[in-house]
């Protein structure tokens, strides 16, 4: 018999500045931090099912192009893409451009937190995609 399904997930990202990055998801993405264990800070998202920590780096990043090997890339779901666009552009953040559609049914954004690290925000414009378990 299998292990019973994971429960919940945490994706964490190393930051040289790690005060600034804690800022930045506390106050910009405005995720409640859930856990403060002082160098590390775990923010939740998506009703406590996904979790996001923010550590000190060991040192500089090695991998600049997060979709080459060894990249990372945090993905926010959201039905209010644009809506977020807007209120990142009114905390100062310069996404690298405007929503848009691409051709696998979704609509997005990227942009980046202050340690470097490319995030996204996008709709599933698509219906086969899992609804949100509650």
């Amino acid at each position: 018999m299998p292990p019973p399904e994971f429960t919940q997930q945490i994706t964490f990202l190393y930051a040289a500045d790690p005060a600034a990055c804690r800022r930045f998801y506390a106050e910009v993405l405005r995720l409640p931090l859930v856990q403060d264990q002082g160098d590390v800070a775990i923010f939740a998202v998506a009703g406590r099912r996904g979790f996001l920590g923010i550590c000190p780096a060991r040192g500089a990043r090695e991998v600049t192009d997060p979709r080459r090997e060894g990249g990372a890339l945090l993905t926010l779901v959201s039905e209010a893409v644009e809506e977020w666009h807007a209120w990142l552009l009114a905390q100062g953040v310069r996404p690298e451009a405007p929503p848009s559609r691409s051709p696998h049914g979704i609509t997005h954004f990227f942009f980046r937190d202050p340690a470097g690290y490319l995030l996204e925000i996008q709709r599933f414009d698509r219906p086969d995609w899992p609804a949100p378990m509650a």
